[in-house]
């Protein structure tokens, strides 16, 4: 068994990839299985999309006031104590604040969750991998089980999985308008280090057929049914096949343990950089298509929708975004004419960070953040800056973060119904005493 770092790749070119495939979908030609294609258009046509969205995630960005703190979340098997996170429906979101002192990597019993439906228990001696479809060879089955997959080379990388609705409650908070689904503030992301076997590696084995255009993985979770009755089957989103044969890993492993049941035991697909939804947990088979493919985590889910958009909503969503976090509680109070030291992270989806600047006094004056990891594609990056507050009374911390492809995070994010992508400076109020 060897442990290799992951050769640089060159990056397939998603937006081409994004528009022709919305393109293909919009004309009937794309294929799908389980749900009826008309099903996904009448969902789509609903006001809102609400109709489409699961009750946990149908209370609006408002709900963020509101969240239950309880020792249990249902389908979630992990311990979630109050101090460390906060229940949202079928999901826990990490406080933020929790992070403090944790280190780079996330530990799992820190790491947010995102259920669509519950966590399954999976046996790992009895779990299989089944590849399939008209973009394999002769199009012939091939089955992988655990030890076949910790028989290849390994590749252990350290990278964030982040909700694509991160940071969704501030649509309302920040900007005064809403969107629909679950109210996350900014602790719907973690990062680990994760270890596995390179999807590539898997898919070559398997016999893919040079024309294969996308892989399809599926989770093994409980189907997902929305507030109509719709079935939609269990969470699947294709992926391009430049993108799985690039960075994509088979991950079996979390921070050097395996996989805890909440984050994909057995086995999980890890995305680098791709919104969280991409990254399949406990993965049980990948059909390998020579036609394009859509669910409704491509068409109904995962999109832009809104005033700014196109009708029949934007393009499927691929990469994360920019943001930056303080590791502070909501609303602190601080003493004045103390020396604090504030900590935080930032991190995007399309480049490395370059520089991380702090405001103190409400965005009138900004100083450079220390960094303090060595900044890598697809993973966050810790940073801290001082602050000696004088004046007593309310205040507003902003961190602001830069990326190497030149995108800083602004003032305010374009609004879709969705609440996705929110990347503009958060404004987080503190109370100096």
């Amino acid at each position: 068994m060897t442990t290799q770092t992951e050769p640089p790749t060159t990056a397939p070119d998603e937006a081409a990839y994004d528009h022709r495939r919305l393109r293909q979908w919009l004309a009937g030609r794309a294929r799908a299985e389980t749900v009826d294609r008309r099903d996904l258009l009448r969902l789509l046509a609903a006001t809102g999309l609400a109709t489409a969205l699961p009750p946990a995630l149908t209370t609006g960005a408002h709900a963020a006031t509101r969240a239950v703190n309880r020792a249990t979340a249902p389908g979630i098997v992990k311990p979630l104590p109050v101090d460390r996170f906060t229940i949202r429906g079928t999901n826990a979101e990490t406080n933020f604040a929790a992070l403090a002192g944790t280190g780079h990597s996330t530990p799992a019993s820190h790491f947010f969750v995102r259920n669509h439906t519950s966590t399954p228990l999976v046996d790992p001696a009895a779990w299989e991998l089944r590849l399939w479809g008209s973009g394999l060879t002769g199009r012939q089955e091939r089955t992988f089980t655990l030890a076949d997959l910790k028989r290849l080379p390994a590749v252990t990388r350290s990278a964030f999985v982040e909700c694509a609705g991160n940071g969704r409650s501030f649509y309302a908070s920040q900007q005064g308008r809403g969107a629909e689904g679950t109210a996350w503030t900014l602790g719907a992301i973690g990062s680990a280090r994760w270890r596995g076997a390179r999807l590539a590696d898997v898919l070559r084995l398997a016999g893919i057929r040079r024309d294969a255009v996308d892989v399809l993985p599926r989770g093994l979770d409980p189907q997902y049914v929305t507030a109509d009755g719709t079935d939609l089957g269990r969470v699947r989103r294709p992926l391009p096949v430049p993108k799985a044969l690039d960075d994509v890993l088979l991950a079996y492993e979390m921070n050097g343990e395996p996989l805890p049941p909440d984050h994909g035991a057995p086995v999980r697909l890890l995305v680098p950089s791709w919104i969280g939804i991409a990254s399949t947990k406990w993965v049980g088979d990948i059909e390998v298509s020579r036609e394009p493919l859509f669910s409704p985590w491509n068409t109904i889910f995962y999109r832009l929708f809104g005033e700014a958009y196109p009708p029949e909503g934007g393009t499927p969503l691929t990469r994360q975004t920019l943001k930056s976090a303080f590791e502070l509680p909501w609303n602190a109070t601080l003493p004045a004419h103390t020396r604090h030291h504030l900590t935080g992270r930032s991190w995007s989806g399309t480049g490395t960070i370059a520089r991380v600047d702090v405001s103190t006094d409400a965005g009138r004056t900004w100083h450079r953040a220390r960094l303090h990891d060595t900044p890598r594609r697809g993973d966050w990056i810790r940073w801290s800056s001082p602050w000696h507050p004088t004046t007593k009374g309310p205040a507003e911390l902003l961190a602001r973060a830069t990326d190497t492809t030149g995108h800083t995070q602004p003032t305010t994010t374009v609004h879709n119904t969705q609440g996705y992508l929110f990347d503009a400076v958060v404004r987080h109020a503190v109370t100096v005493v």
